[in-house]
């Protein structure tokens, strides 16, 4: 196994959260390689182009308030338009479905014109070249002799002396062999820390035109009886391209899936709902850089940003960076980018404190 020259920091993981630290640091003036396992960036931003826009397959809406998203959407030239949900809503339940008067499923929430995931492409293509390793799965992390920390993967071993841990923490534990360098209370956190639409499937339905407005409908419905628990709009700014989307339990992704999806469409929006373009299945479930096999078993949410993630670890090398682990708007896009500016930041004010102490 061939060992690579030392950085400053190593970020694993090139979702979101990963970039966003990356990004910091590298504006720092710090030396830093972000690796990802997967063959692409993003992460749970996962954008399908199609003609005429993109379908998000993960990450979709960014809500008012939440100012990082916002910001790096204007810092990036990312168009970002209104949520839509003029219209009727629908309610499904075991007696049947009806239309309810106005929308109270949807809240005003804006969506990217060009797909969510656009907002990692820019963010790792900013970066110097090289700084980011696709397709490079971290196997193994180890305090060094000295002070650093040693990142292996299959082929090549890379040293620094910082690490930010950009991945679930539940993945982390299944996925990274730390030895025994983490504390028992620390690695039975991470284990039980649920991972954000670990469990779920995203179904996305595709049309020709977004039919359900003509009828006043939102394209919005809350269902009680499945296999998707609730719909929505998914269809561009002018209406294309137009789609529905819903959310299931992963559990439910068996045979006859699809059908049942395309049934319950129908059902709730007409009989040219029945039949999409294309349908779109994503369960995040059987990703194996996103979920661990325990992901179903994972219920306590009260976990996410839980204070333990805001301490470093490996002896204050190892930093905690994921949306998992933020202290606010966990499981947003926002939450994944403050969570990889505190831990950026951590970096630095590590290192910072590192040389003051040298020096005196």
């Amino acid at each position: 196994m061939s060992r690579s020259g030392s950085h400053d920091v190593i970020v694993v993981g090139a979702g979101v959260a990963g970039l966003a630290a990356a990004t910091v640091l590298h504006e720092a003036g710090r030396r830093v390689i972000c690796l990802e396992a997967r063959t692409r960036v993003g992460g749970r931003l996962l954008s399908l182009p199609v003609d005429g826009g993109a379908l998000d397959l993960g990450a979709t809406w960014f809500w008012p308030g939440e100012k990082r998203v916002a910001a790096l959407a204007a810092r990036t030239g990312t168009e970002v338009f209104d949520q839509h949900s003029a219209g009727d809503a629908v309610l499904q339940d075991g007696t049947g479905v009806r239309r309810h008067p106005g929308n109270t499923i949807d809240v005003p929430a804006y969506r990217f014109a060009t797909g969510a995931q656009r907002l990692a492409s820019v963010l790792a293509a900013a970066l110097p070249e090289d700084a980011v390793l696709l397709d490079t799965p971290v196997t193994a992390i180890r305090p060094a002799d000295g002070d650093g920390v040693d990142v292996h993967t299959s082929e090549r071993t890379f040293g620094a002396a910082q690490v930010v841990l950009a991945v679930p923490p539940a993945l982390a534990l299944e996925r990274i062999d730390f030895g025994d360098a983490l504390s028992e209370s620390l690695v039975r956190l991470a284990r039980s820390t649920p991972v954000w639409m670990g469990a779920i499937a995203k179904v996305v339905a595709h049309y020709s035109s977004p039919f359900w407005r003509e009828e006043a409908l939102a394209g919005a419905a809350f269902s009680r009886s499945g296999p998707l628990q609730e719909i929505h709009d998914m269809s561009g700014a002018d209406g294309r391209p137009a789609a529905l989307f819903g959310f299931a339990h992963a559990s439910a992704v068996r045979p006859g899936f699809e059908d049942a999806v395309a049934a319950q469409l129908g059902a709730c929006f007409g009989p040219a709902a029945a039949s999409p373009e294309a349908l779109h299945v994503q369960d995040w479930s059987r990703e194996p850089w996103t979920a661990p096999r325990s992901v179903h078993a994972l219920a306590d949410h009260s976990l996410f940003g839980h204070p333990r993630y805001r301490q470093p670890a490996l002896g204050g090398r190892l930093h905690w960076a994921s949306t998992e682990t933020a202290t606010g708007h966990a499981g947003h896009i926002e939450g994944a980018l403050l969570s990889g500016e505190r831990a950026a930041h951590a970096v630095l004010s590590s290192a910072t404190h590192n040389r003051s102490v040298t020096s005196g």
